[in-house]
């Protein structure tokens, strides 16, 4: 089929991609023409594993252009893939949906499909539709239709092409149709529900996997305190088949480009309608407190940072990715500057995007876990990078001045440190060799 993509950020572009991988012919369309650019010569503008192998092995299937009308105007698909960025207000900004909607208007030549993939609040898929029939200049139908993504930042491609289900919004039977077409040589679980459920869907799922992630934290800051062990207790919850064991790892907060946005926009939109989601507003509470944990367990060992010497290992968000949307270093490591603290960061691909993120000439950048190690007062780990799992314990001793490690992302077995002289500190773990 001939397909339209508009946006190629992390769901655009993927999706994009992935589609053209099975056989469909792609045009995918972006504003700005750097990207662009970069995009015809098979390179990716986003980090994201196996993305750039994929788009190379398609590139006669795959247009990359900023020329919306002639992408649109004879499509039979129209995917919007495009930001929903937070507004001030927790609310969803439409303001890029309601761009491309208004160019689809102005440019589409033939009957097609709309299908709204960016997540957007419920009853959005209908104003977009109302919209572009209000405005559109040639006697076409036009049908919308929402089919959200369930992608991963650091597995989008695995994800979209091995998705867990495809879910197809719509009440039209040849919007039905259209997109059972588009992905025919998909072998995920295909359900079809109206419109505004398939919205629903999809801020119900992330926000409750939200919700898994901000009460496990909690119950990890029990176990602290009454001396349980968290991964002891989420093995023990995971056998239940009911529980499971996804999004049980306790840790220092989700952040990204989803789980923090998605629970905003719904508690708010259950407030404008007079509603509200009790269970969401705690886990975004939780989650904002979460953030700290390292900082309050930082001043059991040390009064104040003035001078102290900071290795900060990983700045993004979670491994896989280079974005740091929400990502605890964020709001970390400025509070250690503030404070007087000389930090040194290492991150295999975070560290220019955290350059343009804290513009301070106090950070200094590091190529290895060695060199950013050598000579600190205390480490905090923000992100649970394989080379920080993989990184021989032993030589915290060796390289810092005070072997003190504060954990966020539990990236070591206590046993590790047992017999060492190193300060191991986790979430919700005992803390190992605090009184040597």
């Amino acid at each position: 089929m001939k397909i339209a993509v508009a946006g190629t950020g992390y769901v655009g572009l993927v999706t994009g991609v992935c589609l053209a991988s099975k056989g469909h012919d792609v045009t995918c369309v972006d504003v700005d023409e750097h990207k662009v650019k970069i995009m015809r010569e098979g390179i990716s503008p986003i980090y994201e594993p196996g993305l750039s192998e994929l788009m190379k092995e398609n590139m006669e299937r795959l247009t990359f252009t900023t020329d919306y009308k002639n992408a649109y105007k004879d499509a039979e698909v129209i995917f919007i893939g495009v930001g929903t960025p937070e507004k001030s207000d927790g609310s969803a900004n439409l303001s890029f949906v309601n761009q491309v909607a208004k160019q689809i208007a102005q440019s589409v030549e033939r009957d097609c499909v709309v299908v709204v993939k960016s997540t957007v609040p419920i009853g959005t898929n209908d104003k977009v539709e109302q919209y572009i029939r209000d405005k559109q200049i040639h006697d076409v139908m036009i049908h919308v239709a929402s089919n959200p993504e369930f992608l991963a930042q650091g597995t989008a491609v695995k994800d979209t092409l091995h998705a867990s289900r495809i879910i197809i919004g719509s009440e039209e039977p040849e919007a039905i149709r259209t997109l059972q077409k588009v992905y025919k040589n998909f072998s995920a679980p295909k359900l079809v529900v109206n419109r505004k459920s398939a919205e629903m869907i999809k801020y119900a799922s992330n926000d409750f996997l939200a919700l898994k992630i901000s009460y496990i934290n909690e119950i990890a800051n029990l176990c602290e305190t009454v001396g349980a062990d968290i991964e002891e207790v989420t093995a023990g919850m995971g056998f239940d088949r009911r529980i499971g064991d996804s999004f049980l790892k306790a840790g220092i907060g989700y952040g990204g480009s989803c789980f923090p946005k998605d629970t905003k926009a719904l508690s708010w939109l259950a407030s404008f309608n007079d509603n509200e989601i009790r269970t969401v507003k705690a886990a975004i509470e939780v989650n904002d407190n979460q953030k700290f944990k390292l900082l309050k367990k930082a001043r059991k060992y040390y009064d104040d940072f003035l001078d102290l010497n900071v290795a900060v290992l990983g700045c993004t968000f979670k491994p896989g990715t280079d974005d740091l949307r929400e990502a605890p270093s964020l709001v970390n490591v400025p509070f250690l500057l503030e404070e007087g603290a000389n930090v040194k960061l290492w991150d295999p691909v975070g560290m220019e995007n955290f350059k343009r993120q804290v513009p301070s000439l106090k950070v200094k950048y590091c190529e290895t876990i060695e060199e950013t190690l050598e000579n600190s007062d205390i480490c905090f780990i923000f992100t649970e990078w394989e080379d920080v799992r993989n990184f021989n314990v032993e030589k915290y001793s060796s390289l810092m001045k005070n072997p003190i490690v504060l954990d966020g992302r539990n990236c070591y077995s206590l046993k590790q440190f047992e017999g060492t002289d190193i300060i191991y500190d986790s979430i919700g773990r005992p803390v190992m060799n605090v009184n040597k």
